[in-house]
């Protein structure tokens, strides 16, 4: 013991949570390269319009969020290593795979349409034919890309709760989580560029690359913490402080498996699912909107200096705070003496309150887009933190082998939320804008109305999310499989 006390301790669960981050915002780059892309590089090609577009992306939200249902189990069933990195693999594939949809497009014309230049002077029924087989060569890519995605998150969590106690899982997980918003922040000062100076193909080869990199390297730094070579005793009985009585012959006999029917069966879950489902929608609705609306009410486009700026700004915003989040919990934890899943609710509690400021964007908005691009980044990153916070309660509350499995079923619940709130905002935009002055919400008229309207639904999902969670789980109740 006295040998213990006096090692100092080893860092490698640290590494393991730098290896989450990159892989991260990897994840979130490779989602990005399309929705940078479409509008200026691709769709001059292939003659796409908005409604063409829309179909990819919405197979692609349903796709992502009926694959986090399997990938979760599917990540139990293959271990960590093995699972998280078929995951990246498939994703970046289908990454790369989105480059060669023009060669595929030209091959299936044929004749005179064999080549770009061909392709860009279609007219008439053979524009119409490019842009459906394009299409649906972009889709094929969108679906291997959504496959491989639904593993990070299951994946991630479970390194997680394998590296790291449950006082520290929520600040590890912001920090991994922060990905989400690099790879975010950096998608837009990075892909156009590469696009325009060497095509939108090699944006796409060059972007995917990154996650053959990574799991490269993932194949020699990861291993179990009671088998790697790089966490001594020291660090061991740290990470695996929860346990009563850790040994490492437990570490591997705690491997029994929880079928997605049984997951279901638990209140846990269904609290994880809800808070999930309310929430997920609302980074999604920024991710994907946020361009548009400063383009739509203020004339900033996304190529201009100010909506780079804008942009740039918000997701600063996000970055810098979010990983703050994961932090107060800990602090409940250690100065307050909570049990962790109490003191992260309370955290979250205190989270939900955050997007509450999207009630003043528009209202602010009228004196400078700056307003609306600080408020929007304190929502986000508001997002961020309530996000490490609930990813962790599946380590609070399942044995480590169903973790994956709960935080893909979360995941699942939060793509249909996510596909819902931004479905449903196209289709009031546009509902509102063809209104005018008729459709009017809150002192607004036309689409800035239908912006208010979601701006408040994303005000209060949080708060209801938080209360159901809390009414399915009042009190720490962990699930033991016998």
């Amino acid at each position: 013991m006295s040998k213990i006390q006096t090692t100092k301790m080893t860092n490698w669960r640290w590494v393991m949570c730098a290896m989450l981050f990159f892989a991260t915002t990897v994840n979130y780059m490779d989602r990005q390269v399309l929705s940078l892309t479409w509008k200026d590089f691709i769709s001059p090609e292939f003659h796409w319009n908005d409604e063409t577009y829309g179909n990819i992306t919405a197979v692609f939200s349903i796709l992502y969020a009926v694959a986090n249902l399997f990938a979760g189990k599917f990540v139990d069933w293959m271990g960590t290593k093995k699972g998280y990195l078929w995951a990246i693999v498939i994703w970046s594939l289908g990454a790369v795979l989105h480059a060669f949809c023009g060669v595929f497009t030209e091959g299936w014309m044929g004749g005179d349409f064999s080549s770009k230049e061909a392709l860009i002077g279609a007219t008439g029924d053979s524009a119409i034919m490019i842009s459906t087989i394009s299409m649906y060569a972009f889709l094929f890519c969108r679906c291997v890309l959504a496959l491989g995605e639904a593993g990070n998150f299951p994946a991630a969590i479970k390194v997680t709760a394998e590296y790291f106690p449950k006082k520290d899982r929520a600040f590890a997980t912001s920090i991994f989580n922060s990905g989400a918003s690099v790879g975010a922040l950096a998608a837009p000062a990075t892909i156009p560029l590469i696009a325009k100076a060497v095509g939108w193909e090699m944006a796409f080869i060059i972007i995917g690359a990154l996650g053959f990199i990574w799991a490269g390297i993932w194949i020699f730094v990861y291993d179990k913490p009671a088998k790697s070579k790089h966490v001594n005793e020291a660090e061991l009985m740290y990470v695996n402080q929860d346990d009563e009585e850790e040994t490492a012959p437990k570490e591997v006999q705690e491997e029994k498996q929880m079928s997605i029917l049984q997951a279901f069966s638990y209140r846990q879950t269904w609290s994880f699912v809800f808070g999930k489902f309310m929430t997920d929608g609302v980074w999604w609705f920024f991710l994907f909107w946020a361009p548009a609306y400063f383009s739509d009410q203020y004339g900033y486009t996304s190529d201009s200096s100010m909506g780079i700026a804008l942009i740039f700004t918000l997701y600063a915003i996000v970055t810098v705070l979010s990983m703050f989040g994961g932090y107060l919990p800990k602090l409940f934890v250690e100065r307050k003496g909570m049990n962790p899943y109490h003191g992260r609710m309370l955290a979250m509690l205190i989270f939900a309150f955050f997007p509450m400021l999207a009630l003043f964007a528009q209202p602010l908005g009228q004196y400078s887009a700056w307003w609306p691009a600080i408020i929007i980044g304190f929502v986000g990153a508001g997002h961020q933190a309530w996000s490490a916070n609930i990813f962790s309660t599946t380590g609070d509350m399942f044995p480590k082998s169903a973790v994956a499995t709960i935080t893909g079923i979360g995941s699942m619940a939060g793509g249909v939320g996510s596909f819902l709130i931004n479905k449903g905002s196209g289709t009031l935009f546009t509902y509102a804008e063809s209104q005018g002055a008729a459709f009017t919400f809150m002192g607004f008229e036309g689409k800035p109305a239908g912006y208010m309207i979601i701006f408040c639904i994303c005000a209060v999902a949080y708060l209801i999310g938080w209360t159901v969670m809390k009414t399915l789980v009042p009190k720490y109740k962990p699930i033991v499989l016998d």
